[in-house]
């Protein structure tokens, strides 16, 4: 199973063996730890949860959810397990309470995908958030940045979909078919060539 949990840090840019400039996001990814597994005879489906991180002010109710596991995880996410993972020695295993994932569950080449809440820009205009044309701006024009017509008179209401103004990021994005460049285990970081969506420190789930 590769997936993991991880934090952005930040782009750069890195040379390949041919000397070309690549455009990376660093990622630290892991390790993550097995927090629970549900299965189709008890929760009816087979699925992983995993934690990521050091919560220094874990409450009470997660402390508890996460005891058996060893981890006091600051975020959790759950994984659908449709494959069994095989090790090293081809010996096919479910995953168990407290196994811990790391970087070196992906290889260089690999192709994932890469989950994240883009920036927040907030409250913005049809011409900055869904790229409206502007109107003229002389010969007495009042509708320079206005959204113009937003529907029919009939039926009296404003049509689902509609682009209009309104909140600008803030959103859950994927970005599929994103390559991973280099692999340092020592760090447990992660470069892969393009953008991840979200900020710098923010939080990013990765599937291959």
């Amino acid at each position: 199973m590769k997936a993991l949990i991880g934090k952005k840090i930040g782009m750069t840019h890195i040379f390949d063996d041919k000397g070309v400039v690549v455009p990376v996001t660093v990622v630290e990814a892991g390790p993550c730890t097995v927090v629970q597994v549900k299965s189709v005879e008890t929760d009816g489906y087979n699925a992983i949860q995993l934690g990521f991180g050091l919560n220094k002010n874990i409450n009470k109710p997660l402390a508890g959810h996460a005891k058996k596991s060893g981890a006091v995880p600051k975020a959790l996410r759950e994984f659908s397990l449709t494959e069994e993972v095989a090790t090293e020695e081809g010996e096919v295993t479910v995953p168990k309470v407290g196994d811990v994932f790391d970087v070196t569950e992906f290889e260089i080449g690999d192709k994932l995908a890469a989950t994240g809440t883009s920036k927040g820009k907030g409250f913005a205009g049809t011409v900055k958030r869904h790229n409206f044309a502007t109107g003229p701006k002389t010969h007495g024009s009042h509708n320079y940045r206005g959204p113009g017509s937003i529907g029919a008179g009939y039926p009296q209401h404003v049509m689902k979909g509609m682009r209009m103004a309104g909140q600008m990021g803030n959103e859950q994005v994927t970005v599929k078919n994103l390559e991973v460049i280099s692999i340092d285990k020592e760090n447990n970081t992660l470069a892969i060539k393009g953008a991840v969506p979200g900020p710098r420190k923010g939080l990013v789930v990765l599937r291959g």
